[in-house]
């Protein structure tokens, strides 16, 4: 879940300041240009077998590398069954490997669950593609107005990114665990204009799934967190994923670390409260509950194939961080066309985590690949580098080639 830099400055909660300092990244905008199609030139294969050791010794190896995370946790599921792949710790302390059920927090994969909402939400024709804010949301300002569904799931809007508000910084460098009303986030940049016409450009802005909710909230005149429950968690099977305000982390997880500073890394798995992310990046999962959901929301299995196909109309814009392969945007998810096949899913991170969820676009054969620690375009490019690198690796395996 990316926000804007600043520097830090030193107070006995290290890991606090730390984290606050590296929360971010601001991205620039870039130029749409539509993608056509949704080939998938799949292999029919499996992933490998439990006695295949590459994908083992490239985690492996990734751990170990200089500034390498403590933990890593691939699941890969297809025709053939699951298959766990793990390096590392969950919990320095403890030195317990990683487990399928542990809790993490998702980052800003948790914007696929906004989408989820928003498009079965179309699907029941309680929400329209083209609804505008001025519609739905009309408290907020009218230069806003025009602002579409469609734009907002596509990250075309032009709304200010609420987390580089120089206001909503300060609130959470001074207490990192502060308790937003995060149906105000976007009250830090309403004083905004446009960052440009919506629909014209392509920008990855974290206002723009706090607006999705708001608008999902307006029409069902239901809670957030209920729709979550009523409408991806249940009919998906998931059974240990939460939309938490706090910054408490249900027991099992998997321990988020920063690598940044001065060995060791410093847990910082419970600093930062929820609330200022919300459906933008603060939902807490498992890996199983992850495989799961990717499943169902890349294969379409939420609503009906004409919402599906609209979903998937591509133009170009890459996730933060970008996943592996050539990166597409659609409404809320994003296409990897990577050497050996296209998968759909999101990527995302978060102090402590980076997160990989993708699956084929039927469905069949998923992905979830978690790192327990920070990897970004800002903080660390070559690791960004890397980590696609490997991350395609376990697409090839998913997709029956050798990585």
């Amino acid at each position: 879940m990316p926000l804007c830099c600043a520097p830090p400055r030193r107070t006995p909660f290290r890991g606090r300041l730390r984290a606050t300092a590296v929360l971010t990244v601001c991205l620039g905008s870039l130029v749409p240009a539509l993608v056509s199609g949704d080939a998938s030139a799949v292999s029919t294969g499996t992933p490998r077998p439990p006695g295949d050791r590459a994908l083992d010794r490239l985690i492996e190896k990734f751990v170990d590398e200089p500034g390498g995370p403590p933990g890593v946790i691939a699941v890969l599921r297809g025709d053939g069954g699951s298959r766990v792949v793990e390096a590392g710790v969950a919990d320095l302390r403890t030195g317990r490997a990683p487990r399928p059920d542990d809790h993490m927090r998702i980052a800003s994969t948790a914007k696929a669950f906004s989408g989820a909402v928003a498009l079965s939400l179309v699907d029941r024709r309680r929400l329209k593609l083209d609804d505008t804010l001025g519609e739905r949301l009309p408290r907020l300002p009218d230069a806003w107005g025009a602002v579409t569904l469609r734009q907002l799931l596509n990250h075309t809007s032009g709304l200010p990114d609420y987390t580089e508000s120089p206001a909503f910084l300060r609130v959470l460098r001074a207490d990192p665990r502060h308790r937003f009303d995060s149906r105000r986030l976007l009250d830090h940049v309403a004083g905004e204009p446009l960052r440009f016409a919506p629909g014209t450009r392509y920008r990855y802005s974290n206002s723009d799934n706090i607006a999705v909710a708001l608008m999902a909230e307006a029409v069902t005149r239901t809670p957030y967190e209920r729709l979550l429950r009523e409408l991806v968690y249940r009919p998906l099977g998931l059974r240990d994923t939460s939309l938490p305000q706090g910054h408490r982390m249900p027991a099992p997880y998997l321990h988020g670390y920063d690598v940044t500073g001065a060995p060791p890394p410093e847990d910082v798995s419970e600093v930062l409260s929820a609330s200022g992310v919300w459906a933008s990046g603060g939902i807490v999962s498992t890996p199983a509950d992850m495989t799961r959901f990717i499943r169902g929301y890349a294969g379409g299995k939420l609503y009906d194939r004409s919402v599906v196909h609209r979903q998937r109309r591509w133009r170009s814009g890459a996730s933060e961080p970008a996943g592996p392969g050539h990166n597409s945007v659609g409404l809320g998810i994003f296409r990897y066309a990577t050497r050996c096949g296209v998968v759909l899913g999101h990527t995302g991170n978060f102090p402590g985590y980076t997160q990989l969820a993708a699956a084929t676009p039927d469905g069949r054969r998923s992905l979830t690949f978690t790192v327990t620690t920070q990897i970004n375009k800002t903080l660390t490019p070559a690791r960004v580098k890397r980590l696609r690198a490997l991350q395609e690796d376990f697409v090839c395996a998913l997709l029956g080639r050798r990585p």
